[in-house]
């Protein structure tokens, strides 16, 4: 392993298992944090995360249910009680499929997309506040770091390996 090791490189150590001076573990942390400064403005305006991520799903068209327990990774049985809460609040829609009458589909309401657009701006003003902290209180290159991730989660999806 050591003969690998271009000049200056460390060997890996349990300490920084990966050998990137500890870069891949920080972003494992960062992200697990981030999913509670998410969660913080979502709550302001009464969502879940997972509320969220089927909206956002939603606005990319209509999914079935076992589509988005796919795409969110949860089971049939969770998505069914998400969905309800979401239909009892008036933002989304059930929709029979027009091939098959035994399946439906989920859409955003008028409402769900407004609800979306407001938790948007809501997690946008939260990731601006934080990200003003680095960069001399420029938090684009941060932002748009994010975005990228965002890519490259949907290519894994897109490729089957997320």
């Amino acid at each position: 392993m050591a003969d690998s090791l271009r000049d200056g490189e460390m060997a890996p150590t349990s300490a920084d298992p990966y050998g990137d001076g500890g870069q891949l573990v920080a972003a494992a942390r960062a992200a697990a944090k981030l999913a509670r400064q998410v969660n913080i403005p979502l709550s302001e305006i009464n969502l879940s995360l997972p509320q969220y991520r089927v909206l956002a799903f939603l606005d990319e068209g209509g999914a079935a249910p076992s589509d988005l327990a796919g795409r969110l990774s949860v089971s049939r049985p969770s998505i069914t009680a998400l969905m309800d809460g979401l239909l009892n609040r008036n933002l989304v829609e059930r929709h029979s499929d027009p091939d098959d009458g035994r399946r439906v589909t989920h859409h955003l309401t008028g409402e769900g997309r407004s609800a979306l657009a407001r938790a948007d701006r809501a997690v946008g003003e939260r990731l601006l506040v934080i990200g003003a902290h680095v960069h001399a209180g420029d938090s684009n290159h941060l932002i748009a770091s994010l975005a990228r991730f965002g890519e490259a989660i949907r290519a894994a999806q897109a490729g089957g390996a997320a």
